[in-house]
C-alpha cells in the first residue's frame, strides 16, 4: 500500500456498487457531466462498431451491452471464460457481468480514459475470517443500504497499489464504518506498522465476492436535485439480494447475471462450508465451460458437413462443365479455320464501311474548318464607329444638360452648344453609314449563324471556358491523333497485303498440275500472318468505333466552347454595328427635318384655347339648367333640350382633351429624342407635369364639369363619385393632397399607369383614364372605369390567368430583389409555386424595408440574416424555400396574419373615444397615401 499524498482529503461521492461489507464502488459527484457525455457517445458509436475478435487486451477499454437494460457502457475484460464468453467489469460503475463476444465492441481513442467509478475500502475494517455466507450477504446488503445512490463523504487515508482507496465514509453525521462494525459484519484491523497511515490487512473474500449486490447503476445526468441521490432500503429476499426492481429509478441498471449468483442458490439455514461452496462453484464453471466447448464443436462439425456437401456439389458441377467444354472444343476445332476466316472477313467488311463514312467529327475536322472560317474573314470594328460613338456620347451629354437645366439664360448657351455637336454628329453619321454600306454584314452574319447551328447540332450546349491556350492544345492533339490514325491505317493495309500475297503464293501447293513443291515454312507462316492481320484490323476498328476517352472529349469540348465564344463575340459585334447603323439611319432621317429648325407649340395652344371656350359654354349651360330646374314654372322640354346641349358640350370637351393628350404625347416624344429644351422654352404648356405623370395628368379637366353622383356604398375609405363619359360609366376616386403630398400622389399613380401601359389587358390590372387636380379644393381625382355589380371572380373567369400572363412570369423588382422564381429564370413555365415565391419575396421586402439582401448562387434571398418574428420567419421559409409543401389557403390562415383578440374595457366611453380617434388617424394616413 502506497502512502497517499492527499491524506485526509475529503471527496463527495455516490455509491454505485457493493462487493462486500467493507468494499464498494462509488462515483465522484463532480463527474456527473462526464457520465452523461460517455453515455451519449457510446449510444452513437457502439451500435455501428465492430465486435471484438482474437485476443482481448485486459488493459484496453471496450464497449459492453448490459443484459438488463440493453444499453452500452465502458468495460474491461477480467477473464476469458470460453471462446464466446468473457467476464467484464463496467469501469464507470464497478459491477461485473459475463458477456458474449458479440456484445463487446471496439470504441474510439477519445473514450479510452480512466474510469469514473473508484473502488473504496472502509478504513480500519476487514471481513472476519470464517464468516458464513449468510452473514456475508447480510453485511453486503447492510452496506448497500447505507451508501447505494447516496451522497457520502470520503476522508482518504491511503491507496492500494491496485487503485483501491482506503477512506473513512460518512453519511451526514453517521460513520458508516462504525455502523458496519457495530452490526458485526466487519472487525477492526490490527496495526502492523508505526507509520502515520494505518495499513489494512487486505482480506480475500474468496468466492463470496461473486455474490455481488444486484444494484441499479444511476445515470447522474438524469437527476434534477440532491434528493435523487438517496433511495429507500430494499428488503431482503430469500436469496439475500436487494429487491430493487420495483423502485422508480431514472438511470440505467446493471446487475450480475445468473452465472455470478450460482453460489447463492442455497437455503439460508444450511451449514455448508465456504470450501464446499468454492468447490461447487468451480465444478459449475468447469461444467459450463465443457458445455460451451461441446456446443462450439457441434457447430464446427455441422459447418464442416455442410461445406463438404457444398464442395461435392461444386465438384459435380465442374465435372459437367468440363465435359460440355470438351465437347464444344471438339466441335469447334473441326470448323476453326473457317470460323476464323469468316470473322476476319466480316471485320474487314465493317472496316470498309467505316472508311467510307466521314469521321471528321472524331478528330475535330469540323472544328478546324470553323477556326479557319473565323480567322480568314474575321469582322473588325469599322474605323468610323469609334469616332461616331465619341461624338454620340458628347451629343447625349449635351442633351442631358439641357434636360436638367432650369435657367433660361444657361439653357440658351447649352442649346447653341448642342446644335454645334449635332452638326458634327450628322457628319460622323454619314461617314459611318457609307462605310457600313460597303461591308458584307448580312452575308457574314449568315455564315456565322450557319456555322454555329451546324456545330451545335453535333456538340450540343457549350461550357463556359475561355483561354487562347485551348486552341493551341487542340492543334497539338489533332496532329498527334492524325499521325496515330495514319500509322494504324498503314499497318492494317500492310498486314492485309501480306495475307493476300500468302494466298497467291499458296495456290501452287493445291494445283496438281504444278510439279514445283513449296517449303513447309510457307504453309506454317499462315498463323502468324492471320494473327497480325486480325490485330491490325481490330486496332483500327477500336480507334474508329470505341468511344473517345475523357481527355479527348475534354479537349474537343473546350475547343468547341472556344470556337462558339468567338462566333458569338463576332455576332454581337455585327449586331452592335447593325444596331448603331439603324440608329444612325433613323437619326439622319429625322434630324434632316428638324436640323436648325425651332419647334412651336401653336397647335397645342390652339387646342387649349378651344377647350377653354368649350368649358366656358358648358359652365353657362350648367348654370342655365340649374336655374330652370329651381324655378317654379320650369319647362320640361326646355330643360331636356339644355341637358342634351350639356351632354354634347361635355362630349366635345373630352374629345378636345383627347386631342390635347395626343399632342402632348407627340411633344413628349420629341423631348425624349431631339428637343429636351421644349419644357424650358415653353413652361406655359405644362409639358413637364404631363411627362412626370407618365401621360396621365391633365390640366384641362375639372370636377364641376362632370355630372357626378356620390357612391356612398363604396366610399368607406375615400370619397367616390360616379359619372358618365362618352357612354362609359366612370368612377372618380378622391385623394386629399397638399403641397407635400401632391407630388407623391402623382408619382405613385404614374408608376401604376406605366405598369398597366406595358402589359395592357394581359396584366388584368384596372386601367387609369385621367388624373386631375381640383382648383377649389385640396383634392386629386383619379378617373377609372366602373364595372357595376361585377366581382373579382367574374372578372377572373372572363380573363383567366395562363402560364404567360401570370404576374409571377413578369420580371418584377422590389428594390434590389427580383420576384422571379429560380425555375422561371431557367426558362420553365410559371406555376402557382412561382406565384408563392413572388409573394414570399414581396412579404420579405415589406418586413425588412430598405435593408440590404444577401442571396445565394441561385439568387434566392437569405431569410436568416434578418431579425424577424418567429411566425413571419416560418411563413417566409415555407414560401421561399419549401413552397411545394404550402398552399394559398395555408398562407392566408398563417399565424402571423391572425389578429389578436381584443379585450373588453370596463369604461365604454373611453373605448368609444379611442375608437373615434383611431379611425380619424387611419383616414388621415389613407388620405395621405
Amino acid at each position: 500500500m502506497d502512502e497517499n499524498t492527499h491524506y485526509n482529503k475529503v471527496e463527495d461521492v455516490v455509491g454505485s456498487h457493493v462487493e462486500d461489507a467493507v468494499t464498494f464502488w462509488a462515483q465522484s459527484i463532480n463527474r456527473n457531466k462526464d457520465i452523461m457525455k460517455i453515455s451519449c457517445s457510446l449510444s452513437e458509436v457502439c451500435p455501428h462498431a465492430n465486435s471484438v475478435f482474437g485476443t482481448l487486451d485486459p488493459k484496453k477499454i471496450y464497449g459492453g451491452l448490459f443484459s438488463e437494460d440493453k444499453c452500452w457502457y465502458r468495460c474491461k475484460v477480467l477473464k476469458i471464460i470460453s471462446d464466446v464468453k468473457c467476464l467484464v467489469r463496467y469501469i464507470d460503475y464497478g459491477n461485473t457481468e459475463i458477456l458474449k463476444r458479440s456484445d463487446i465492441v471496439e470504441i474510439p481513442l477519445d473514450l479510452q480514459f480512466s474510469s469514473v467509478a473508484k473502488k473504496y475500502r472502509l478504513w480500519g475494517l476487514q471481513i472476519p475470517s470464517g464468516q458464513e455466507v449468510t452473514q456475508f450477504d447480510q453485511g453486503r446488503t447492510f452496506l448497500g443500504s447505507l451508501i447505494f445512490e447516496k451522497e457520502i463523504k470520503m476522508r482518504i487515508k491511503a491507496t492500494y497499489q491496485d487503485g483501491t482507496v482506503i477512506a473513512q465514509a460518512e453519511y451526514g453525521s453517521v460513520d458508516i464504518g462504525e455502523e458496519v462494525a457495530k452490526k458485526g459484519f466487519a472487525e477492526k484491523c490490527k496495526l502492523t506498522s508505526s507509520t502515520n497511515i494505518s495499513e489494512e490487512k487486505k482480506s480475500d473474500p474468496g468466492p463470496l465476492v461473486l455474490r455481488n449486490l444486484k444494484s441499479p447503476i444511476p445515470l447522474w445526468g438524469h437527476r434534477s436535485n440532491q434528493s435523487a441521490f438517496s433511495r429507500p432500503k430494499g428488503r431482503l429476499s430469500g436469496k439475500l439480494a436487494l429487491d430493487l426492481k420495483n423502485e422508480n429509478v431514472t438511470g440505467n441498471h446493471m446487475t450480475f447475471p445468473k452465472e455470478n449468483l450460482a453460489v447463492g442458490d442455497f437455503n439460508l439455514g444450511s451449514n455448508v462450508s465456504l470450501a464446499k461452496i468454492k468447490q461447487d462453484q468451480k465444478l459449475i464453471e468447469e461444467n459450463e465451460k465443457l458445455k460451451t466447448e461441446k456446443e462450439v464443436l457441434l457447430e464446427r462439425y455441422t459447418a464442416l458437413e455442410l461445406k463438404v456437401e457444398q464442395t461435392a456439389q461444386e465438384l459435380q458441377q465442374e465435372k459437367a462443365t468440363m465435359m460440355d467444354l470438351t465437347k464444344h472444343l471438339e466441335s469447334t476445332l473441326k470448323t476453326h479455320v473457317g470460323t476464323r476466316m469468316k470473322n476476319l472477313a466480316a471485320k474487314v467488311e465493317l472496316l470498309k464501311e467505316i472508311r467510307r463514312v466521314n469521321i471528321s467529327v472524331r478528330f475535330g475536322n469540323d472544328l478546324s474548318n470553323a477556326i479557319q472560317v473565323l480567322e480568314e474573314d474575321c469582322f473588325t470594328t469599322p474605323a468610323s464607329l469609334n469616332e461616331l460613338e465619341l461624338i454620340w456620347a458628347e451629343y447625349s451629354l449635351a442633351q442631358e444638360k439641357i434636360q436638367t437645366c432650369q435657367n433660361m439664360n444657361e439653357g440658351t448657351v447649352l442649346i447653341a452648344k448642342r446644335n454645334e455637336v449635332q452638326q458634327k454628329l450628322y457628319v460622323a453619321v454619314e461617314a459611318f453609314i457609307l462605310e457600313v454600306d460597303e461591308l458584307p454584314l448580312t452575308k457574314r452574319l449568315k455564315t456565322l449563324q450557319d456555322l454555329s447551328a451546324s456545330l451545335e447540332a453535333v456538340y450540343g450546349q457549350a461550357k463556359g471556358t475561355d483561354s487562347e491556350e485551348i486552341l493551341q492544345k487542340f492543334y497539338d492533339w489533332k496532329c498527334n491523333k492524325r499521325e496515330e490514325f495514319t500509322n494504324v491505317r498503314s499497318e492494317t493495309e500492310v498486314s492485309l497485303q501480306h495475307l493476300t500475297a500468302w494466298f497467291q503464293s499458296t495456290l501452287k501447293a493445291f494445283d496438281l498440275s504444278v510439279e514445283e513443291s513449296l517449303t513447309e515454312d510457307t504453309i506454317d507462316n499462315i498463323d502468324e500472318i492471320l494473327e497480325k492481320t486480325e490485330s491490325s484490323v481490330c486496332k483500327e476498328l477500336e480507334i474508329s468505333l470505341i468511344e473517345q476517352g475523357a481527355a479527348d472529349k475534354e479537349i474537343i469540348s473546350n475547343t468547341y466552347s472556344q470556337v462558339l465564344q468567338k462566333i458569338r463575340s463576332e455576332e454581337r459585334l455585327i449586331a452592335s454595328v447593325q444596331s448603331k447603323y439603324k440608329d444612325s439611319v433613323e437619326f439622319k432621317k429625322q434630324i434632316t427635318e428638324y436640323l436648325n429648325k425651332s419647334l412651336n407649340v401653336d397647335h397645342l395652344l390652339s387646342i387649349k384655347k378651344t377647350l377653354k371656350s368649350l368649358k366656358a359654354r358648358l359652365r353657362w349651360k350648367l348654370v342655365e339648367k340649374n336655374n330652370l330646374e329651381e324655378s317654379d314654372d320650369h319647362d320640361e322640354a326646355e330643360i331636356e333640350k339644355i341637358k342634351q346641349e350639356v351632354t354634347q358640350l361635355r362630349s366635345s370637351v373630352f374629345q378636345e382633351i383627347y386631342h390635347e393628350q395626343e399632342e402632348y404625347e407627340k411633344l413628349n416624344s420629341l423631348v425624349q429624342k431631339w428637343f429636351p429644351e421644349l419644357p424650358l422654352l415653353h413652361p406655359e404648356i405644362g409639358l413637364l407635369k404631363y411627362m412626370n405623370s407618365g401621360g396621365l395628368l391633365t390640366m384641362s379637366l375639372e370636377r364641376d364639369l362632370l355630372d357626378a353622383e356620390p357612391m356612398k356604398e363604396l366610399s368607406s375609405k375615400r370619397p367616390l363619385v360616379c359619372s358618365e363619359v362618352d357612354g362609359q360609366i366612370i368612377l372618380l376616386k378622391g385623394y386629399s393632397v397638399d403641397v407635400d403630398t401632391e407630388a407623391r400622389v402623382i408619382q405613385r399613380a404614374a408608376a401604376y399607369h406605366r405598369a398597366w401601359r406595358e402589359a395592357k389587358k394581359e396584366s388584368g390590372l384596372l386601367p387609369l383614364m385621367f388624373l386631375f387636380l381640383c382648383k377649389s379644393d385640396p383634392m386629386a381625382y383619379l378617373m377609372v372605369p366602373y364595372y357595376p355589380r361585377a366581382n373579382l371572380s367574374a372578372v377572373q373567369a372572363s380573363m383567366p390567368l395562363t402560364s404567360q400572363s401570370q404576374r409571377a412570369s413578369v420580371n418584377m423588382m422590389v428594390g434590389d430583389l427580383s420576384l422571379l422564381s429560380p425555375e422561371l429564370k431557367m426558362g420553365k413555365p410559371a406555376s402557382p409555386s412561382s406565384d408563392l415565391y413572388a409573394y414570399g419575396c414581396l412579404l420579405l421586402w415589406l418586413s425588412v424595408q430598405n435593408q440590404e439582401f444577401e442571396t445565394n448562387e441561385e439568387g434566392i434571398p437569405k431569410v436568416d440574416q434578418f431579425h424577424l418574428d418567429d411566425n413571419v420567419r416560418s411563413l417566409l421559409c415555407s414560401l421561399i424555400y419549401c413552397r411545394g409543401s404550402v398552399t394559398a389557403e395555408q398562407v392566408v390562415s398563417a399565424e402571423c396574419f391572425v389578429l389578436p383578440k381584443e379585450t373588453s374595457s370596463p369604461n365604454s366611453e373611453e373605448d368609444t373615444e379611442y375608437s373615434q380617434k383611431k379611425e380619424e388617424e387611419e383616414l388621415k394616413v389613407e388620405s395621405s397615401d
